[in-house]
């Protein structure tokens, strides 16, 4: 992953997401021509102009529509209520405190508008917080720090996951969180357990997960069986075993 050079609204930044976009337009023009693709509406609240600017031109150079911005967390929610985008972008910190207005307003909506997708930025880790969002429904959110906005493809892919209604964690929010724990109760899982489920929870796929660990898709569904077995998520289950599997490596929620 290329290194963010400065932190926006410094001397030092030199993200220029036009140039970085170059590829990703080639290939929105060799689509098939004359068929129609939808375009995901997107709010952002984000009070920083420079980043703002800079997510507004990348967004809609990859084909995403802005509908609307807001700079604080009141206005973000004020403006999902109005626009009801697919997808909501939202600063952890906003005005007028930058503490937690923006991961407040994320959570109004997800009560709210649960069919929204929220994807949060965060410059820090932020465990709490990373909790509190996921405490519910791991659907249709992602939690991820700034600079991987300096890699257009993960970042693009990881919104457009999560408007699918998949999840997409930082790999440093999951490491954060599996240290905070005091009891770790994944004292049964193996190594390459932990590595599967480390990946379930930043929302891969099984193939991506084979792809990354350099095995098979059979043995990673062995592994995934083996991790359901020993957290003791069978499918009877109320809930769907991935999701709560991720729950419990998260802390997020109790062991059964």
């Amino acid at each position: 992953m290329r290194p963010v050079t400065g932190e926006p609204g410094t001397t030092g930044q030199r993200w220029d997401p036009a140039r970085e976009l170059e590829r990703d337009e080639g290939r929105e023009r060799t689509r098939e021509p004359g068929r129609e693709q939808t375009r995901l509406r997107v709010v952002i609240g984000e009070d920083s102009v420079l980043l703002l600017a800079g997510l507004v031109k990348l967004l809609e150079s990859a084909g995403f529509e802005v509908v609307a911005t807001a700079g604080d967390g009141t206005a973000l929610v004020a403006v999902v209520d109005r626009e009801r985008p697919d997808v909501v972008i939202a600063d952890v910190r906003m005005p007028p405190t930058y503490t937690d207005e923006g991961i407040r307003a994320a959570l109004v909506i997800r009560a709210q508008w649960p069919d929204i997708a929220i994807l949060v930025l965060s410059q820090y880790v932020e465990e709490r917080y990373a909790a509190d969002l996921l405490s519910a429904n791991t659907s249709r959110v992602g939690y991820l720090l700034k600079d991987r906005v300096a890699d257009v493809t993960e970042f693009l892919d990881a919104l457009r996951r999560v408007a699918a209604g998949g999840t997409a964690l930082d790999p440093e929010v999951v490491a954060q969180l599996l240290v905070r724990r005091g009891t770790d109760p994944l004292t049964a899982l193996t190594q390459r357990e932990r590595d599967v489920l480390a990946l379930m929870a930043e929302g891969r796929s099984n193939t991506e997960i084979a792809a990354s660990l350099v095995i098979t898709d059979s043995a990673v569904s062995k592994h995934i069986n083996s991790i359901f077995t020993k957290l003791g998520l069978h499918p009877g289950d109320t809930g769907h075993r991935r999701v709560l599997a991720v729950l419990r490596y998260l802390g997020a929620a109790p062991a059964s």
